[in-house]
């Protein structure tokens, strides 16, 4: 069963569900946008994304963001998808990354786009 996040009831009272693919996505976006420390019994999750809010925006902190979010989804989803492409892009004062990915279970490809405004 694929737990819907947010977590929320449906209209027969019961714990929402979603689609494997969808399930995973919103994994993805979990571990892009939890920062390391915030969980209480898994204090490495996540790869600090809102941390760099900010950050001054260059091409290092692109370059670093992209290392650390491709582990972190390695690390953490590693069995449930293979990342196929990860890439972060400084454009002004907003940070744009993109993860290309193909779910194990399927072998199904997706992509998930974030873009957030960091400091310059």
């Amino acid at each position: 069963m694929d737990v819907a996040f947010p977590y929320r009831v449906d209209a027969r009272g019961r714990t929402a569900t979603t689609p494997h693919a969808d399930h995973v996505r919103d994994m993805v976006e979990l571990v892009l946008f939890t920062s390391p420390g915030e969980r209480v019994n898994r204090p490495d999750f996540g790869c600090g994304l809102l941390d760099l809010v900010f950050a001054g925006n260059s091409p290092e902190l692109a370059a670093t963001l992209e290392m650390t979010a491709r582990a972190a989804l390695q690390r953490w989803l590693g069995d449930l998808l293979t990342v196929e492409s990860l890439t972060v892009s400084a454009d002004e004062a907003t940070l744009h990354v993109r993860v290309a990915y193909a779910l194990n279970a399927t072998g199904e490809s997706h992509t998930l786009t974030v873009s957030g405004v960091s400091g310059s």
